[in-house]
């Protein structure tokens, strides 16, 4: 009846003669009901829409990061900081046309590794000492501007190490230039090793730490600092994906390389990370000019290179190279970090904080301290003053 609700059609209808009716109607029902849980099944629940794009941007985030990486092996322009940093800023163009999109440098590369200090006794060094620190380089400069613009030219994030000077002290200084070309870390060594310590002054925590770049998250440390398990734990928990490990290269024979290898395979283990490892190379004619200036035999500053990329699970990518310049290029896929980590997570499920855990001070330090008078006094006391000179007056 057209009048009537259809709460009251439903009220009209004929009941069947039996709760169960009869088979026709009970296939129907069947049907209706199948198609009615059908329809159920296609909507979306009640205050949740499907939005096409943000499934699409899900799904390409489950997708692994895959980051072209460079570990270079390269020589200084040996006694110079330009022409170090010119060879540099080509290497770094070199790398950009590649589509290279994180470098490794060598430590201490601009202007050169103090290879003096090692076979020279400390009386004898003033010479060499004072033309390092000449060379040095200050940050920032025209030299880390040159770096950086290289960087952004390139769209490439590049860690590379330098003699830092900052007053008349030197420091050995790791840079990270993001692929904007903006500098995001500058660390100082902690210790400098044994003869080192001659010349470079000593690093803090404040550069202890894993750094968010273009390509992912960095950590960085120098030579003999993947010896102390503390620092790397530090970087470890602060959730390094690559580590830009830097050694000075062509340096105390091939023992030297041997120890390198362990510390960065050992390193991509513990941590689960990519390692991108970098030495630097002295060609014949550097050697033969540092033995000239220095008096030293060939064997201290031979060998010792190992440029290489290491994966999470402690493998080689590629070849390694310990002779000569070039780089070794290979492509990181980030999937193999969580693959790793399924396994052993040294900053999650395989950590036991409440029995082991780590202690920083990543305060930067200062050789003045200064204690500010609070304002108010110094207000009071002007007023003291200012009474005390009319009384004389």
């Amino acid at each position: 009846m057209p009048g009537l609700s259809r709460r009251s059609r439903r009220s009209t209808q004929a009941k069947p003669t039996s709760s169960f009716g009869t088979a026709s109607d009970r296939a129907k029902a069947l049907e209706v009901r199948n198609l009615r849980c059908q329809r159920k099944s296609s909507r979306p629940p009640r205050g949740i829409g499907i939005n096409e794009t943000s499934l699409s941007t899900r799904k390409e985030d489950a997708m692994s990061t895959i980051v072209k990486a460079a570990a270079v092996q390269i020589s200084p322009v040996l006694y110079s900081r330009q022409g170090t940093v010119e060879k540099v800023v080509k290497k770094i163009q070199e790398l950009g046309q590649q589509g290279v999109q994180f470098a490794t440098f060598p430590e201490t590369i601009i202007p050169y590794y103090p290879y003096f200090s090692y076979v020279l006794a400390p009386f004898a060094l003033a010479k060499e000492h004072l033309r390092l620190l000449e060379e040095s380089v200050r940050v920032p400069s025209m030299e880390t501007q040159a770096i950086a613009e290289a960087a952004k030219e390139a769209n490439m994030v590049v860690s590379i190490g330098v003699n830092e000077r900052d007053g008349g002290s030197i420091y050995n200084t790791q840079l990270l230039f993001d692929a904007d070309g903006t500098l995001i870390q500058r660390r100082r060594k902690l210790t400098p090793t044994y003869n080192e310590r001659i010349l470079w002054g000593q690093g803090d925590g404040s550069g202890l730490r894993a750094i968010d770049s273009a390509v992912g998250r960095i950590g960085q440390l120098a030579c003999f600092e993947h010896n102390n398990p503390l620092a790397r734990y530090a970087l470890i928990a602060d959730g390094e994906q690559i580590h830009s490990a830097m050694y000075p290269g062509s340096f105390v024979g091939p023992l030297f390389a041997e120890q390198a290898e362990i510390n960065v395979r050992q390193h991509a283990l513990e941590s689960a990370c990519f390692v991108v490892c970098a030495t630097a190379w002295l060609n014949a004619d550097q050697q033969t000019q540092i033995m000239q200036d220095t008096g030293c035999a060939i064997e201290p500053i031979s060998g010792g290179c190992f440029t290489a990329i290491v994966s999470p699970d402690g493998r080689i990518i590629g070849e390694p190279l310990k002779a000569g310049e070039g780089e070794v290029i290979a492509e990181l896929d980030f999937a193999q970090i969580d693959a790793r980590k399924r396994l052993i997570d040294t900053r999650g499920h395989y950590s036991r904080p409440e029995l082991l855990s780590l202690l920083i001070d990543r305060t930067p330090t200062s050789p003045v301290h200064e204690r500010i008078a609070h304002p108010k006094s110094d207000v009071a006391r002007a007023a003291v003053d200012e009474e005390r000179t009319v009384e004389v007056l």
